[in-house]
């Protein structure tokens, strides 16, 4: 049932969205060279690896690891990136990987591909076997503030309890956040 809404949603989304996703994607192209894209590799379900895009927020060649761990991640930004990461618009290219379903819209955040004491840890609780979301219970309660123990323990929760409401309820206080942009560090 998840995955018949999920897709359905992602379909119904992406032609509503698809005139704003094609002027953000103009608007990276007249404001920074390199593709308007980026193509992060992620990891899914059971731990198997996947490209998720995202509308590129970074100078081209910026170092392939979480933001947090750039030295000074305000450097690398393009002109608009800071305001596509705060209106979380860089994050619309992922109803593609909800339609071909490598994602949901609601599961922990997939993780980078080298956050290895991320994925050890979700391995561990076994939050490893839920598809990944657009959005999550952690996500609602710190995003980008939460050290990953937490995260982990945001999804432990969510995986012991998770209904069609309890999704229903996480993706509209995400929505609610990101209107207030609250939590978004960088």
């Amino acid at each position: 049932m998840k995955r018949i809404l999920d897709f359905s949603i992602a379909v119904l989304s992406s032609l509503i969205l698809l005139f704003p996703m094609l002027l953000v994607a103009a608007a990276i192209k007249i404001s920074s060279p390199g593709p308007m894209l980026f193509w992060s590799d992620r990891v899914g379900k059971n731990n198997d690896l996947f490209r998720m895009p995202k509308f590129r927020t970074m100078r081209f060649a910026t170092p392939n690891v979480a933001t947090h761990l750039l030295d000074n991640p305000d450097d690398y930004l393009t002109s608009i990136g800071a305001l596509l990461r705060k209106t979380s618009l860089d994050e619309l290219p992922q109803l593609y990987s909800i339609l071909v379903g490598d994602m949901s819209f609601v599961g922990p955040r997939p993780a980078l591909f080298n956050q290895y004491d991320l994925i050890e840890l979700r391995t561990h609780y076994g939050i490893h076997k839920l598809t990944p979301g657009l959005t999550g219970w952690a996500q609602i309660n710190g995003r980008d503030e939460l050290p990953i123990q937490d995260k982990v323990a945001y999804d432990h929760e969510y995986m012991l309890n998770k209904s069609l409401w309890r999704d229903m309820k996480i993706f509209w206080l995400t929505f609610s956040k990101v209107l207030a942009k609250k939590d978004i560090s960088h």
